[in-house]
């Protein structure tokens, strides 16, 4: 593997005397275990890459770079070790979709890395009034399963495209947090002390990617939200940042990153017009695009500015 690395290093024009060093780096590394006072005898490795190190993520991704989809239909997401294909199926062709999912197997066992197909997981987002059937992929002579929904990078996506399970998951990870909240205030911690608190196990939570899903939320999603909020009000004793307020914040900081970079994919979705102080909306003619994070991030700086 660190050989098969270090040509596709050299293929992107890498010094030579950098591929050496980061060869020498992942050859022949002792390691040990240690629990206590007592120590394993010593393993030298000469594969993968070391676990927890800062340079490990960087070289994965080099690995992958190549892993790109050959049909315009088709997209491959990838985030650290985590791969997904998503492909879009128009009239019940799914011959692009499938022949892409060969072709990711196939590059998988080129590159000397294996798919685990227990975990991996298809959904099917069909809104169409007569929906086909839609027969499972098979990789290595094994069945993926479908679902209706499914964890994907920390949060619940599911096939209606609803966030209602999402929700569920982030209030039952909050209320665990409120009691050790309401722990620390029997302690006669201050209010400082607890906002932090709040802050960085309680809201965090809840902000997690919510430019993402907090938009198409119900109604009844966000009050369920802002409960949570409301209850560590109680507790502290202060004054919070409403989860509509929060919702705002990261839009709008999010929107801003976008705009200031010019290598960022979505870029070219915030177009300022002729007069240069307002973006161009983008047109929506359904509900959930509407409320989704683009058109939402324009009519907010348009609305800032």
């Amino acid at each position: 593997m660190p050989q098969h690395l270090i040509e596709k290093l050299r293929l992107l024009g890498l010094n030579t005397s950098l591929c050496n060093w980061i060869l020498d780096f992942l050859t022949e590394r002792p390691q040990s275990v240690r629990i206590g006072n007592s120590i394993s005898s010593t393993t030298t490795l000469s594969t993968g890459a070391p676990q927890g190190c800062v340079l490990s993520p960087l070289l994965f991704t080099l690995l992958t770079h190549d892993c790109a989809p050959t049909h315009s239909s088709n997209h491959i997401i990838k985030f650290a070790d985590d791969t997904t294909v998503v492909g879009l199926i128009s009239k019940n062709d799914e011959s692009a979709y499938r022949e892409e999912v060969q072709r990711l197997t196939a590059w998988c066992g080129a590159n000397n890395l294996s798919l685990n197909v227990d975990k991996t997981k298809e959904m099917v987002v069909d809104f169409r009034r007569a929906q086909s059937d839609h027969s499972p992929l098979i990789i290595d002579g094994s069945s993926v399963e479908i679902v209706k929904s499914t964890k994907f990078l920390g949060d619940y996506l599911a096939d209606d495209l609803t966030w209602s399970l999402n929700t569920s998951s982030i209030t039952k990870k909050a209320q665990q947090r409120l009691y050790f909240l309401r722990r620390l205030r029997k302690a006669h911690l201050p209010p400082p002390i607890l906002t932090m608190f709040y802050r960085g196990t309680i809201e965090s939570i809840v902000s997690s990617c919510i430019t993402a899903w907090f938009g198409n939320c119900t109604v009844s999603d966000r009050k369920t939200l802002q409960r949570i909020v409301r209850t560590a009000e109680k507790i502290i004793r202060v004054s919070l940042p409403s989860i509509m307020d929060i919702y705002t914040t990261h839009c709008i900081r999010k929107a801003h990153s976008i705009v200031d970079d010019h290598t960022h994919p979505s870029h070219t979705y915030f177009t300022l017009l002729p007069s240069g102080k307002r973006f161009r909306s983008i047109r929506a003619v359904t509900t959930r695009l509407c409320n989704s994070f683009f058109p939402q991030a324009i009519r907010l700086l348009n609305t800032k500015n």
